[in-house]
């Protein structure tokens, strides 16, 4: 992974602050034993379901998502149906081409975000505030991933469900999200794409595995995890 961190900050996609937020993400996965843990596959599972029964998923992509994963993303969108938008804190018109034709390599279709973000998200004067009218600004699902927490707080605001896959289950963004995955994004996308695949056409199914997810509690369930395993391993 850090080897295609590299080689995505050398292509253009990752930017200098985009490095230091993956050695944040690799401390709590390390915490984590680097697996996929029970609560990480529920919020997948409720995850999917969210996906399902929305009207217009949209899947947000960053450089870091771009440089990691961008085959898993594209390969989410296209079993789910879902719209992929490039988004950007640190944002240069280069960078959204740069991320852009990357996804489309890999499978995506039709990106948007590159030269179409004109829309403004309300109260957020980053640059993260840059949308596309056909996408994260008209969309009443956003899936996240390595998120700040003031757009999560906006998206909330505007009455848009929040999917965030985050490492850090501490962070503003996986406290204000409706559907936290405490996972790392390689194994959380094909992870969704795959409780796609099994509740499709089932809608039935995916509003009764929504109505028993409970966000906080599968947070909780991760900090204690990580509590079990640093206790084990200072034994």
């Amino acid at each position: 992974m850090r080897e295609r961190l590299v080689k995505g900050f050398h292509d253009g996609l990752v930017c200098g602050e985009g490095l230091i937020a993956q050695g944040r993400g690799e401390a709590f996965d390390y915490l984590l034993g680097e697996r996929t843990t029970r609560p990480a596959g529920k919020a997948a599972k409720a995850a999917a379901a969210a996906i399902i029964l929305a009207k217009k998923p949209v899947i947000s992509v960053n450089g870091n998502l771009a440089a990691l994963c961008p085959a898993e993303v594209a390969g989410l969108a296209e079993e789910a149906g879902m719209l992929v938008e490039v988004n950007l804190f640190y944002r240069t018109e280069k960078r959204a081409r740069a991320i852009g034709k990357a996804l489309e390599k890999a499978g995506a279709k039709n990106v948007l975000g590159v030269k179409d973000a004109e829309k403004n998200i309300p109260g957020l004067g980053s640059e993260r505030g840059r949308t596309s009218k056909q996408g994260i600004h008209s969309a009443d699902l956003v899936l996240v991933s390595m998120e700040d927490g003031d757009r999560t707080e906006a998206l909330k605001r505007m009455g848009k469900k929040v999917i965030a896959i985050d490492l850090n289950p501490l962070a503003r963004t996986s406290k204000k999200a409706d559907i936290t995955v405490v996972d790392n994004v390689t194994r959380a996308f094909p992870r969704i794409a795959g409780e796609v695949r099994k509740m499709k056409g089932k809608p039935a199914l995916a509003r009764r595995v929504l109505a028993g997810h409970d966000n906080k509690g599968l947070l909780r369930e991760s900090l204690r995890l990580i509590k079990k395993r640093l206790e084990t391993l200072s034994k």
